[in-house]
């Protein structure tokens, strides 16, 4: 544990907390959770959770902006993702699993190439429809967290793998406060 993870386990619940609040103030800070952690999986060569981070940094600003400037100058609503585009996603994360797992395999001394992929591609789709506040995104988020737990306390990020526990948590809030925005 170093104070780089603790840094980063502090911003991260922070952003998590914040989501699940609908808060704009989530995104920026999220920016810097994944800046640290593009670090510390380096060092513990998760090398695909790292490249997640800096994807996470371009789709958080994407997200920053949406959610801060949505269409019509209204808040953006929560909404359910076309059986279609959850159809689309689950297609392409199984193939970005295998190819990015292959290559973690065959050119890296990546830890756990295949589940880092998959988890990557997993956390992706759900990245993707959070920013576009579709409730599906925290059942994903649900079971990659869970899934997490076990690769951090694998790589001895045990700080990491509860922070992972508290965004299983709030994950959990998070689809049950939206099913509630959802219905209202």
């Amino acid at each position: 544990m170093s104070w780089l993870e603790i840094a980063a386990v502090i911003t991260g619940f922070l952003c998590v907390a914040l989501t699940v609040r609908e808060s704009v103030a989530s995104w920026p800070i999220g920016i810097v959770s994944c800046a640290l952690y593009m670090v510390v999986f380096y060092e513990v060569k998760l090398y695909a959770d790292m490249g997640l981070q800096v994807v996470y940094v371009v789709m958080s600003f994407y997200g920053w902006y949406r959610w801060a400037r949505p269409v019509a100058a209204e808040v953006l609503p929560i909404s359910r993702a076309e059986p279609r585009e959850l159809v689309g996603l689950a297609l392409l994360a199984v193939v970005a699993s295998g190819v990015w797992g292959w290559y973690l395999t065959t050119y890296t001394d990546a830890a756990l190439p295949y589940v880092d992929a998959t988890l990557v591609a997993a956390s992706l789709a759900a990245q993707w429809l959070l920013t576009r506040k579709k409730i599906e995104n925290w059942a994903i988020w649900i079971v990659a967290d869970v899934a997490y737990i076990a690769v951090y306390a694998v790589k001895d990020l045990w700080l990491t793998a509860g922070l992972y526990a508290a965004f299983a948590v709030l994950a959990t809030l998070g689809l049950v406060r939206w099913t509630r925005e959802l219905r209202a």
